[in-house]
């Protein structure tokens, strides 16, 4: 990382919005998808793009949707009891048997490892009440991510339904956030994995369908889909040092191929830039401020050398309220603003730390003085 020292600008507005504009790049790649995406995971800045925002069947990759709620319910170590219209869904399956009773987890594993379309309807049924409730909760988390072009119509991708499409850009973000979840993360980038089958002598044991997790050394995880009518599609992460990357391409014959081409050049294109570090932040002159502002977190941001130099920042702060002493121990009272080439990227808020007075240590003398008042009984009960 690299330290970014620029001439910070300050103006005092009422502003306490936390944005994260991503700056779109192209970079010098091709891919044979018909609609891709290269994401920075941290920042979400688009790396590279090729017909990003274009709605499109998406396949099975619905299904990182479908993991991401069903690990939200908390309900990862109940026991489903697996419905006849969850085994007869069409498509790639993990076999389950109507009745067995299977742990929510191991279906979430089976899901994204071997992409069960039973395991999708088994998890909606019972985290939704039923696939048409399920969808729901997909349609309202959707929104909450930002995902604009994006339905969905079922747990699992299936042609179905006319109305249940994405884009590259919506998926992207989709597998950004399900990717702050440490089991998401977890489960997305296992190998092989091991199920209990209750009606059997032997377990379950599922192999991943992301090639990509022995194919390339920096994989971490993903999702592969695949119908006839979406064609292929596939979602991938990638770590590389301090660079985590997110790669989208629906409709591609050679997604394997295209997956590390994008990765190797996001890799080699981009470094994590240090542009503000956290903790505290000498920015006011007024007395109420001065030395309770800081950072909670570092501020870093994909960039090119040529970038490097081009990032200035710009501090807004509110008009000091006469009460925020006595209001409670931190509040936020402003944004960082971070600009690339005049550009705002990227917003962190400021927070006001209220630093409580140290009580004065006693002496030896008032110390020993206390010891002796309590073992003769004064200061207790009066």
């Amino acid at each position: 990382m690299r330290m970014i020292s620029k001439l910070v600008m300050i103006s005092l507005i009422i502003s306490l919005l936390i944005g994260n504009i991503p700056h779109k790049v192209d970079a010098s790649v091709g891919v044979s998808a018909a609609s891709a995406v290269l994401m920075e995971q941290k920042s979400g800045r688009v790396l590279f793009e090729k017909d990003a925002h274009t709605k499109r069947r998406i396949a099975s990759i619905t299904k990182i949707m479908t993991a991401i709620l069903a690990i939200e319910s908390g309900k990862m170590d109940r026991y489903v009891t697996v419905s006849e219209q969850a085994t007869r869904a069409e498509g790639s399956s993990v076999y389950l048997k109507p009745g067995e009773k299977i742990k929510l987890k191991d279906l979430v594993y089976g899901l994204m490892l071997r992409s069960g379309n039973d395991t999708a309807v088994a998890i909606a049924e019972y985290v939704g009440g039923s696939v048409d409730g399920f969808a729901y909760l997909m349609n309202q988390k959707a929104r909450e991510i930002g995902m604009v072009d994006t339905h969905f119509a079922n747990p699992h991708g299936l042609d179905d339904h006319e109305d249940h499409y994405s884009s590259a850009y919506d998926m992207a973000l989709l597998m950004r956030y399900a990717m702050q979840n440490k089991t998401f993360q977890t489960i997305s980038g296992t190998k092989v994995y091991r199920a209990p089958n209750p009606t059997e002598d032997w377990d379950r044991v599922w192999r991943n369908k992301n090639r990509l997790l022995t194919k390339y050394k920096f994989a971490t995880g993903g999702k592969t889909g695949y119908t006839k009518l979406a064609k292929r599609t596939l979602v991938t992460t990638a770590t590389k040092g301090d660079m985590d990357l997110i790669a989208v391409t629906l409709n591609d014959s050679d997604d394997w191929n295209d997956h590390i081409s994008m990765y190797e050049n996001g890799f080699k294109s981009y470094d994590m830039a240090e542009v503000l570090p956290k903790g505290k932040v000498d920015i006011s002159k007024d007395k109420l401020y001065k030395g309770h502002l800081y950072l909670k977190k570092t501020i870093v941001y994909p960039a090119t050398s040529e970038e490097m130099e081009q990032f200035s920042i710009k501090y807004k702060l509110e008009k000091p309220r006469k009460n925020l002493l006595a209001s409670r121990s931190e509040a936020i009272v402003g944004k960082a603003e971070i600009y690339l080439d005049g550009r705002v990227v990227q917003e962190a808020p400021i927070y006001f730390e209220k630093v409580m007075k140290k009580e004065k240590k006693k002496s030896f003398f008032h110390s020993a003085e206390d010891m002796f008042i309590s073992f003769i009984g004064v200061n207790v009960n009066g």
